[in-house]
C-alpha cells in the first residue's frame, strides 16, 4: 500500500523547549529544544534521565504498527484506530501512514487535538449533542472541503439538537451520522433494539444538517461477552445495515455505507462476522477502530488480544516499561520505588515488575521474586522474596496494563531502542 503522510505539524513539537513541564528528563537538557535532544540519541540509563521515567520500545512501536496494518489488509478491512489511547499526533501520523483510514476519537476536545495537527478523516464515537461543539464541527466541515467527519447518534432527541445546533450556526455542509446500535440491555450506549435504530435512522433522514452514512456500535461492551455472544450481535449490526439499504434508508448521492465497530478485544470476530456482509447497492466501508494496539500491554490487552486466538495472524508486542529506582529497602520481604499513581496504570491491574538494572554495574537480570503488591501517589511497594536480589538504588523496569490510562500521565515519553539509546519523544495532548 502506498504510504501518505498527513503533514502533521510535527516540526512544532520538535521546536518545543525541554524544561520542567516534563518528567524524567534531563536536568542539564533545560533550554534545549526537544527534536535537539533527541538528536543527541542519549542513553535512558547513564544521559541525565531520572526516575521514573516512562520508556516506549521503537522496535515494538514499529512491529505494532506494522502489524494492524497487514492485518486490516489482509481481512479488508479500513482502520481508524481510537487516538484516545495515546492522544499523539506524531503516532497519529504513523498510524495514517501505515493505512489508516482516519482516526477515532471519543469526544470534542479530541476532535480538535487530531484537526489542530491535520488529520483529516474523524470518527466521532458518541453521539455530539453539544451545541458548541457541532458549530466548530460545522466550521471546520465549511472551512476544508477535504474534511470528512462521521459520528453517532443513538436518539431521536439527540438528532433534534444536532439539527437544531448545526442549523443555527448556519451548516452549508451536512454531518455524517450512524446509528449506534447498542451492545445490548445493560451496556454502554446504543439504541437498544432494531426498531429503537429505525427511528433514529428516519430522524436523521429529516433533518436537513444531517446525513445517514451507516451503522456501528462496540462489541466490547456485549454483556457477559464470549465468541457466540459477540458474533450474534456483531450479525445484528451488519443486519440493520443491509435492512436500511433495502429499505431506502441511505441517501441518493452517497457513494458508501459505513459499517464500522472493533475495539483491541475482539476484532477477529468483527473480521469474520465482517467478511459475512452481503452486498450492498454501495460499497461498504468496513470500519475496524482499535487503538490500544500500538503500545499494547503487559496485562489486560496481553491477555485479551485476539492474536491469542489466531496465533498464526502474529502477536503484537508490549512497548511500555516504566523505570524507577529503589528508594528504600526497609526489610527483607519489602522494598519501595519511586513510581506510583501518578506515574502508572492501576485501574485494571498494578505494574509487573519485570528486569532489575544494577546500580553497582549496570548489568541487567530479570526481576525474579519481585512483585508489586501496592501504590501510594509516589511509591510502588514491592514484595520481595527469599534471596530476591535487590538493592537501594537499583533499577526496576516495570510492564504495564491499560494502555489508555498509562499515556495520560505522561507528557513527553522517550522512545528507545533495545541497547537503550532514546531516539524521539512522543508528546501527548490529554
Amino acid at each position: 500500500m502506498e504510504r501518505v503522510s498527513m503533514h502533521l505539524k510535527a516540526e512544532h513539537l520538535d521546536r518545543e523547549p525541554v524544561d520542567h513541564r516534563f518528567k524524567g528528563l534531563p536536568a542539564d537538557a533545560e533550554g534545549l529544544t526537544v527534536g535537539e535532544l533527541a538528536a543527541q540519541r542519549r542513553d535512558l540509563f547513564t544521559g541525565g534521565f531520572t526516575t521514573p521515567v516512562l520508556a516506549l520500545s521503537a522496535e515494538a512501536l514499529e512491529h505494532n504498527l506494522a502489524l494492524l496494518e497487514t492485518y486490516a489488509e489482509r481481512h479488508g478491512l479500513a482502520f481508524a484506530p481510537h487516538g484516545k489511547t495515546s492522544m499523539a499526533p506524531q503516532l497519529f501520523d504513523r498510524q495514517v501512514a501505515y493505512g489508516a483510514w482516519g482516526i477515532t476519537a471519543a469526544v470534542p476536545h479530541q476532535a480538535r487535538v487530531y484537526r489542530a495537527f491535520g488529520v483529516r478523516r474523524i470518527f466521532l464515537a458518541n453521539e455530539l449533542v453539544d451545541a458548541a461543539a457541532l458549530r466548530w464541527v460545522a466550521a471546520e466541515l465549511e472551512r476544508d472541503p477535504d474534511f470528512r467527519f462521521v459520528c453517532y447518534a443513538d436518539s431521536v432527541r439527540g438528532v433534534e439538537l444536532m439539527d437544531e445546533a448545526l442549523t443555527g450556526a448556519g451548516a452549508s455542509r451536512p454531518v455524517d451520522v450512524v446509528v449506534e446500535l447498542g451492545a445490548g440491555d445493560g451496556a454502554r450506549t446504543g439504541a437498544r433494539t432494531e426498531a429503537d435504530c429505525a427511528a433514529v435512522a428516519d430522524a436523521v433522514a429529516a433533518a436537513r444538517t444531517l446525513r445517514l452514512v451507516g451503522v456501528a456500535g462496540y462489541e466490547g461492551e456485549v454483556p457477559d461477552a464470549t465468541p457466540e455472544r459477540v458474533r450474534a450481535w456483531l450479525e445484528r449490526l451488519t443486519g440493520l445495515a443491509v435492512a436500511f439499504d433495502r429499505d431506502g434508508r441511505f441517501p441518493d448521492g452517497l457513494d458508501e455505507i459505513v459499517v464500522s465497530a472493533g475495539g483491541s478485544a475482539w476484532f477477529d470476530t468483527v473480521a469474520e462476522v465482517f467478511a459475512e456482509l452481503p452486498a450492498l447497492s454501495r460499497p461498504a466501508l468496513k470500519l475496524l477502530r482499535s487503538g490500544a494496539y500500538v503500545s499494547h500491554d503487559d496485562g489486560q490487552y496481553r491477555n485479551l488480544t485476539p492474536f491469542n486466538r489466531v496465533p498464526e495472524e502474529g502477536a503484537l508486542r508490549p512497548a511500555f516499561r516504566l523505570w524507577a529506582q529503589v528508594v528504600s529497602r526497609p526489610a527483607p520481604d519489602q522494598a519501595f520505588v519511586n513510581a506510583g499513581k501518578r506515574d502508572a496504570a492501576y485501574d485494571l491491574h498494578l505494574p509487573e515488575a519485570q528486569v532489575v538494572r544494577s546500580a553497582r554495574d549496570g548489568s541487567v537480570r530479570p526481576a525474579d521474586g519481585i512483585t508489586v503488591s501496592r501504590l501510594s501517589d509516589q511509591h510502588a511497594w514491592l514484595e520481595t522474596a527469599p534471596g530476591a536480589e535487590l538493592e537501594v538504588g537499583d533499577w526496576v523496569g516495570m510492564g504495564l496494563s491499560h494502555p489508555c490510562t498509562s499515556f495520560d500521565k505522561w507528557q513527553l515519553i522517550p522512545v528507545v531502542e533495545a541497547d537503550g539509546t532514546v531516539t524521539d519523544f512522543i508528546r501527548t495532548f490529554f
